[in-house]
Parts: structure tokens; sequence; C-alpha cells
């Protein structure tokens, strides 16, 4: 029989963890991409959607999954390849998402929420934005209990009289997809949302917050409302990916096939909301760009806290030298800070997977030594797209043509999937 203290662990924290979770993970990329990918798809916009939520929604939530199990940090996730690499890895991923999605943030409500309305400059947005990220972030411990309660609710309500407008008073009318390969460029455009690395950013505040929260629960309690919590949140990142997906294939025909993700955005927003679409739209962009950029600054000043023994000095330096950062990037137009992303993206997303689905599967099937041989594998194999993504592909081509999915720029699959088989029936013989 549950006591009164399981009931409450099982139901109201489930909920609040699940809403910061999704808000936490909703941000600039995962509100201004998926309605281009739509538009752009036509009547393919399903297998897009399919591809898209692969990456931007099984794999971070899979990766919110090892948490559950592990309850760490993101030191944990590659500790089993070498402490090294561990260290490495987290500088770089903490690097690059204090760098990119965190000021592009701040660019996205600039270009959304700002610039419509008022004749100020990027700058200056950027620096009042990142004054606030700032304050939240000092005040970390109420992370989780203001974004879950009060952020979400207002981000979904709004989305979902967007997706609802359109869905029902809409023709089914799709256009021809102008796409050669929409489930790939599903997959890859999920890679800007940076969603994988959000996992297994944002999930360790998660866990720190819970900490903080649940005291007394059991390592075993805090698992299962992790899994719980991530299960809701996959749930409404894949219906909202879908919906926001659907709704640019319906506009197929509606505006300019060259407008911008936020022009376009905004376009179908007006379209739908009509005289009220300008203020929901900067209430929702506001809303989901702040609450992704206190997750991924709190995330970073975390980890070097704990690097430096629990120092509160380091963990308002890092954020206030990430806030700093924010401001000076953030003041560039969102398709400049896109494109400097990819081979950012190309390198270190597969690494990400791979390490994400090695925590998820069993033990018996995730030794050290196959961590070591399938991070390996997928390191070498993905240096080709990060090559190709720098403009040196057409030199290498003749080199890595005959790897399968490289046409996708998804070369390391195959390699990595081969590794992990062959190295785990290496182990089982030996044993």
């Amino acid at each position: 029989m549950k006591t009164n203290y399981q009931q409450h662990l099982d139901k109201k924290s489930v909920i609040v963890t699940a809403f910061a979770l999704f808000s936490l993970f909703f941000g600039a990329g995962n509100l201004v991409l998926p309605p281009l990918l739509g538009f752009k798809s036509g009547i393919l916009w399903w297998l897009v959607a399919v591809g898209f939520c692969v990456s931007g929604v099984l794999i971070p939530i899979m990766g919110i999954m090892a948490y559950a199990r592990l309850q760490g940090t993101l030191f944990d996730f590659a500790k089993k390849v070498s402490p090294l690499f561990s260290v490495v890895y987290c500088y770089l991923i903490y690097a690059i998402a204090i760098a990119l999605p965190s000021p592009r943030t701040a660019s996205v409500t600039h270009e959304m929420a700002i610039q419509p309305f008022w004749n100020s400059s990027s700058l200056l947005t950027s620096l009042i934005y990142f004054i606030l990220v700032f304050v939240f972030v000092i005040n970390r411990s109420r992370v989780l209990n203001v974004v879950g309660k009060v952020l979400t609710p207002g981000i979904l309500i709004i989305l979902c009289a967007l997706i609802a407008t359109a869905v029902f008073n809409l023709d089914f009318d799709f256009s021809p997809t102008e796409m050669n390969q929409p489930f790939s460029s599903g997959i890859l455009e999920g890679y800007q949302t940076f969603d994988a690395i959000g996992s297994v950013v944002v999930g360790a505040v998660i866990i720190i917050s819970i900490n903080l929260k649940e005291k007394t629960a059991s390592f075993k309690e805090k698992r299962r409302l992790i899994q719980r919590a991530g299960l809701l949140a996959g749930t409404g990142l894949f219906l909202v990916y879908g919906g926001l997906i659907f709704t640019g294939a319906l506009f197929g025909d509606s505006f300019d096939p060259e407008i911008s993700r936020t022009a376009l955005l905004r376009g179908i927003s007006t379209a739908t909301l009509g005289k009220t679409a300008n203020l929901l739209l900067s209430i929702l962009v506001s809303l989901a760009c702040f609450t992704t950029a206190v997750g991924i600054v709190t995330g970073t000043s975390d980890f070097i806290k704990e690097r430096f023994n629990g120092s509160i000095l380091a963990y308002r330096s890092t954020a206030f030298l990430g806030c700093i950062l924010g401001i000076l990037i953030g003041q560039f137009d969102v398709a400049y800070i896109i494109t400097v992303a990819v081979p950012s993206l190309m390198f270190i997303y597969p690494i990400t997977i791979i390490l994400i689905l090695l925590n998820v599967v069993p033990e018996k099937w995730g030794s050290s030594m196959v961590f070591k041989w399938v991070v390996s594998t997928t390191i070498v194999f993905s240096v080709p797209d990060f090559l190709g993504s720098i403009g040196l592909g057409e030199h290498i081509s003749p080199y890595v043509d005959w790897i399968p999915l490289s046409q996708h720029h998804m070369g390391w699959v195959f390699p990595a999937l081969i590794v992990f088989i062959l190295s785990n029936v290496n182990i089982q013989k030996r044993a």
C-alpha cells in the first residue's frame, strides 16, 4: 500500500517534472524548425515528421531514461569510455550548448517577439534577456517550480490554439514535396533542435532539482518519477512537433517558397489567430526560448561547480560568463547561428546519440569495452560528415561513398551497429 508521500511523488511531482522537461526542451529551434519542414515537405509531411521526431523526441527522451538509471551527471554518461574522454566530452558539450543554442534563444526572441513591435537593437534585446536569465540561474533551486508550474502551461495553451485553428479551418490540400530525402532531412533538421544534447545537459538540472525537492525519496522512487515524467514530456513533444509540421504543410501554397523560418511562423500565426497573433506569438516565443536558456546556463554552471568541488563562486562565475557570451552571440540573426552550428552538430551529435543508446541498453550489453569500441567507431565515421559540412565534401566523397547511408550524412550508423554487435559477441565468447 502506497503512503501519502508516495502518492504525492507519483502524481503531482510527475506532472510538474514533465512540464519542466517539456519546457526545457522546447526552445528556439523547436519552435521555428518544424513549420518550415512541413512547408517544404508537402504531402510527405508525415515522413519528415517521423524523421524529425526520431532525433528530436525519441533520442532525447531516451537520454532522460538513461538519467533515470544513472541519476548522476553528464560525466557518468561517458566515463565507461575513459575518465579523460568523459571530461573532454563534457567540456565540449557544455561549450557548444552555451555558445550556440543558448544565444540562439535570444536571437529568435528578438526577431519574433521584439522586432515586430519596437525598433530596438538586437544587442539591447540580448542584454536584457540574459540579465533575466542570470537572475533565474542564480536562484536555481526554484527552476523546477517556476518552469513546471507557470511557464509551460502558457506555452501549451498558445500552441494548441494555433495548431487547432489550422487543423479545423483549412482544407487538407498538400503541395508536392520539395525534398529529395524527407526522412533523413527530418532527422538532420532534428539535430538543430539540440535536444539530444539538451537531454544530457538539462537532465542533470532535473536530477539536481529533484534531489533538492524530494530529499527523502529513494533511488527507485526517483527513477520511477523521472521515467514517467520523461514519457509524458515525450508524448507532448511528439504531438506538438507533429502538429507544427502538419500545420506548415497545410500552408504549402500560401507563402513565398524562400520564406525564412521566423517569417513563416509569424505568417502562420497571423493566418490562424488573426489580430491577436503577434501578441500571442510574442508570449510563446519569449517563454519557449527563455526556459531553454535558463536550463542550458544552469546545467553548465552545475557542471563547472562540480569540477571545482562544489564552489558557489565557480557556479556564479560560469553563469555570468555564459550570459556574457549569450549577449555577444545572441545579437546575430537566427539563420547565421543555425548555419554556424552545422559542423559542430555533425560531429558531436552522433557521439551523443551513441552514448545515450549505450546507457539505455541492458548493462550486460553496455560494458566498458563496448563503450570504447562503439564510441571510437562513431567518432571515426563521423569525420566525413563533419568535413562535408565545412565544404570539403567533394574532396572526400570518392573515399566514403561506399559507406552505407553516407549520402544521408549518417555514415556512422551501420559501422557503430556492426561494432556493437561484434564486440558483444566477442564478450559472450570470452565468458
